[in-house]
């Protein structure tokens, strides 16, 4: 084999064929077609001396280039004579026949080789296309459906052209015509006939020196003739390659589009990179015990405050997502964000099911304000920033799959406005991302500032000493080859020579001219065009994967998934045994109790607090109504007698009597009765349901469910309000009851007294304990106790007891005493050597008097037991007036009518209204994390939580893991 061009294996076997390789393309040339002499040259570099045989038992290899051949001719051996200068003119020839044959060679088999090129990166995009098989469950359908979604006529014509394809190749009528001219050429230099021939020697060598002046100017025109079509071939091929590539990317967003009717309806199975982030979203909100912590890989993006981490992320996710500001701090909280290859480019939060599109800038404006109003939310009052993540997830053609973790900027200084330990905050959130040992740090320097100026490295070189979880980028290089005055500088920075701290990999990007109103596909165009036309590249201080965001994104998605399979089964084992340390302590402390979680144990209270709330409305219209008949008494009683029956009873006038009666009743009822009558049914309502809580709590209840339920019920009865149109109802039923006089008959009259007469004996024993507390122990009490009375008692004594011989001659005194008396009485005491002051006098005598009108109307209502024949009749008999017989019945007919009235409203709405109070009480508790957290607590509920999460945690990896083996 011998090989024309440039450095490659010459082999010649049997020496049958001469082997030309070049761009991997073979073409095979019969030896006999050769020139003598390229068969001459042939034999001799292959070790055979005899031209006219070929070595048909041995094959030899060599390396070998016709370019390398000598520029003059070896000298002769003595005694060849005039051969040596007809040898010197075929060896001329012959290497210009070779450089010719090289430049046509090259041109032909680039065009063939980029044909195969362009046919070999075809077959590595189909490829690349999603593997289906893991989509059984859809096919056969699925294939019929996408191959009608796809028109392959359509297709077919996207592909390029025959003739297209012909104008790619070289013009083979002149590679021909070369062909013709070389073979002429050839011809007669062998043959011994050259075309022009010389007469002497002096003429031969001026015709020879012309002709070698003529042909090699026009074979250096016809070398930078190939050469420029050679450059346009590789501009349409560059050309066709980039349109290819673009109609792959619309293949494959119509393969992996879905129909709506069809596949959507169907259970579609979620990513890897989903499995992945939900079992990250998981370890974020889980408490770590027994050691248990959060190794698992993400991609934490850290670096100083503007220094572009939010501009690389959002080259990565092909979209503007971040609200953006000049020169103040934007981000305030971690940002979790997965990226992942689907159809359409959407993002979704993970709390939420509202879809993004990525392609329009309203629904990209709306997901930036939603973002700054998260982050906002999350920092608590007084503080800058805050630990709380934000998840949120970003899909579309052609992004790579990962979880980044957008951190707060480093700052070096506390501007206003900021709280005093932002510096410090910020600081510990980035370490708490960065030290665990498999997350990757992609950590972000301003490439248009000094480098002595960053902060993030040193904390870098801290978090990874040794470089083997870092990346580092370096942004906004346009600026920075601008402005340094030595460009080398950045060459050092990008080798890791600059900085202390080591890296995996060093890159340099652009992320724009710095206008926040430039679109990504704007960027990419610049970023693309600066590479190429930057003196960085061109003289090889970056080299061509160190460059754009691009080749950036494919490394880091490369190193997070290889850290991921190194790490992933490490941490599901260690997960599974905290699961069996949690389990263990269970069996342990709770052996015959389910491992009931916090969401688990309030629908169980939920449940029981229900049931109790409907016990209500089984009360029996009885009790509801014995309860309120005597609240509302034990309410009204002091009202009625004091203000009403005593001042009317004291006028021993029965017209006055009733006047005065009738008067205070309508005063009453119009301003105070109807507002207290709800008071009653609302303090009535609260202690039975109250009542019914405890009763089910003796009942082999669950204690852990006492706080919330208190809670529960305090908050219920704090938002119950009562209907007010009751009260005007209430109002005029009342009205109406205590004007009725009519009492039909003796049993109504009999109860009315004996309502009186509970009443009146009542009030008689209260009045009799007030005068004991005032005068003190009698002399029994003294005598059997031993207790003594108090100066201040004494001299009560002794007042009471001159009051009472006051009273024993005027039976019929008024309630009150007059001057003169009250002069009398206190120069009586004086005399005694007591004394005592006015004021004390008058408040003994109202006691005194209190007791001796009660005693005088219970006398009185014993004499009303018989009177009913009187009123029924009309009689006027001076000791059978009744009046005050007939009040009470008054005011124990409004009693009974008041609490059948409320108990219809408390029966019939209030109740079903505190039930709905409760629900909406219970459904609020339920949506409130954080106050379930605060009402059910305690070491049996945190420890079923921590297993509850742990199960999730380890199910979800071993589900990750699954799908991981299956898609290598």
């Amino acid at each position: 084999m011998l090989r024309v061009g440039s450095n490659v294996k010459a082999t010649c076997m049997a020496c049958r064929n001469l082997v030309s390789t070049n761009m991997g393309v073979r073409f095979r040339v019969p030896l006999q077609k050769l020139h003598p002499l390229s068969r001459a040259i042939h034999h001799r570099y292959s070790g055979n001396t005899n031209p006219q045989r070929a070595p048909h038992r041995t094959a030899a290899r060599y390396y070998t280039s016709m370019s390398r051949l000598p520029m003059r001719p070896p000298k002769p051996p003595p005694g060849l004579g005039g051969r040596s200068y007809q040898q010197h003119r075929n060896f001329w020839v012959a290497r210009l026949a070779a450089r010719l044959l090289r430049l046509r060679y090259i041109l032909l088999g680039s065009a063939v080789g980029g044909g195969y090129t362009a046919k070999k990166t075809y077959e590595e995009w189909k490829d690349m296309l999603p593997d289906f098989s893991e989509y059984n469950w859809v096919i056969p359908d699925f294939v019929w459906e996408l191959s009608e979604q796809i028109d392959l006529d359509k297709l077919a014509k996207a592909l390029p052209e025959m003739e297209e394809i012909a104008k790619l190749l070289p013009d083979l009528d002149k590679i021909g015509e070369n062909f013709t001219f070389l073979k002429s050429l050839l011809s007669s230099e062998t043959s011994g006939d050259p075309p022009l021939k010389a007469t002497d020697s002096s003429a031969a060598a001026t015709q020879d020196g012309s002709d070698k002046q003529y042909k090699k100017s026009s074979d250096k025109e016809k070398v930078d003739q190939l050469q420029e079509e050679l450059l346009r071939t590789q501009l349409k091929y560059q050309r066709m390659l980039e349109r290819l590539e673009k109609e792959n990317k619309e293949l494959r967003k119509v393969v992996l589009q879905k129909d709506d009717k069809g596949i959507h309806q169907r259970k579609v199975k979620k990513s890897l990179i989903d499995l992945y982030s939900e079992v990250l979203d998981i370890l974020s909100d889980y408490d770590a015990n027994y050691n248990t912590q959060d190794h698992l890989p993400r991609v934490v993006v850290v670096g100083d405050q503007s220094a572009g981490k939010t501009s690389v992320l959002e080259m990565i996710a092909q979209a503007r997502i971040f609200p953006r500001g000049s020169g103040e701090m934007m981000t305030r909280s971690p940002v979790k964000v997965t990226l992942s290859e689907g159809p359409h480019h959407v993002a979704m939060f993970k709390d939420s099911g509202r879809e993004f599109d990525l392609t329009k800038e309203e629904d990209l404006a709306a997901l930036r304000h939603e973002i700054e109003l998260r982050m906002r939310k999350s920092v608590k009052e007084g503080q800058t920033v805050s630990s709380e993540t934000i998840s949120l997830s970003v899909k579309g053609p052609g992004i790579q799959r990962m979880v980044l973790v957008d951190l707060p900027g480093v700052i070096s200084t506390v501007t206003a406005g900021m709280a005093s330990d932002t510096k410090e905050t910020i600081f510990s959130i980035s370490k708490a991302y960065m030290q665990n040992p498999n997350a990757i740090i992609l950590c972000i320097q301003d490439g248009s500032v000094d480098a002595e100026r960053s902060i993030v490295t040193d904390l870098v070189s801290q978090m990874d000493p040794q470089g083997k979880r870092t990346i580092f980028v370096l942004t906004k290089v346009d600026l920075a080859e601008k402005n340094l005055a030595s460009p080398s500088r950045i060459q050092q920075i990008v080798e890791g020579k600059l900085f202390p701290m080591k890296a995996l990999g060093y890159f340099a990007v652009v992320t724009g001219k710095g206008s926040s109103g430039e679109s990504i596909d704007s960027i990419k165009d610049y970023e693309e065009d600066f590479f190429q036309n930057s003196r960085l590249l061109r003289d090889g201080m970056l080299k061509a994967h160190q460059v754009t965001t691009k080749n950036l994104s494919l490394a880091v998605s490369d190193c997070f998934w290889k850290m991921v399979r190194e790490s992933v089964e490490q941490q599901a084992d260690v997960f599974k045994a905290s699961r069996f340390n949690l389990e263990t302590e269970w069996k342990n402390n709770y052996p015959r109790l389910r491992e009931l979680d916090r969401n688990e144990l309030f629908e169980k209270a939920k449940n029981e607090i229900l049931d109790e709330v409907i016990s209500l409305s089984q009360v029996t219209p009885q009790h509801w109504e014995s309860i309120l008949q005597k609240k509302l008494w034990e309410r009204v009683s002091t009202h009625v007698i004091e203000n009403i029956y005593l001042p009317a009873a004291q006028t021993m006038d029965s017209g006055t009597f009733n006047t005065t009666v009738d008067i205070k009743l309508k005063q009453w009822t119009d301003k105070q009765l109807p507002h207290k009558a709800l008071e009653v049914a609302w303090e009535t309502l609260q202690e039975e349901f109250a009542r019914f809580m405890a009763e089910y709590k003796g009942k082999d209840q669950d204690d852990i469910f006492d706080k919330l339920k208190e809670a529960v019920k305090d908050e219920s009865i704090k938002r119950h309000k009562w209907n007010e149109r009751a009260m005007d109802s209430l109002r005029v039923i009342q009205h109406n009851a205590l004007e009725d006089r009519s009492i039909t008959d003796k049993p109504q009259w009999d109860a009315a007294i004996q309502f009186m007469e509970e009443t009146l004996q009542s009030r008689l024993k209260d009045t009799e304990s007030v005068i004991s507390d005032m005068v003190g122990p009698d002399w029994k009490q003294r005598w059997l106790h031993w207790k003594n009375r108090t100066p201040d008692q004494h001299i009560r004594n002794e007042t009471k007891n001159e009051l009472e011989r006051l009273l024993k001659l005027h039976d019929d005194h008024t309630a009150y005493l007059a001057n003169d008396e009250v002069t009398t009485v206190r120069k009586n005491l004086e005399g005694r050597g007591v004394e005592v002051d006015p004021v004390l006098i008058k408040d003994t005598w109202h006691q005194l008097y209190r007791r001796h009108f009660l005693q005088n109307a219970l006398s009185h209502c014993n004499l009303c037991k018989r009177g009913f024949y009187y009123y029924q009749r009309h009689f006027v008999d001076s000791e059978l007036e009744c009046n005050d017989v007939v009040l009470f019945w008054r005011i124990q007919r409004m009693l009974v009518i008041t609490a059948n009235t409320l108990r219809q409203q408390l029966t019939n709405t209030e109740v079903r209204r505190l039930e709905k109070n409760v629900k909406e009480v219970l459904d609020d508790f339920g949506e409130d994390m954080e106050k379930k957290t605060q009402l059910i607590t305690g070491r049996r509920v945190q420890l079923a939580e921590d297993l509850k999460k742990v199960r999730e945690i380890q199910e979800k990896l071993e589900a990750f893991i699954e799908a991981l083996h299956k898609e290598k």
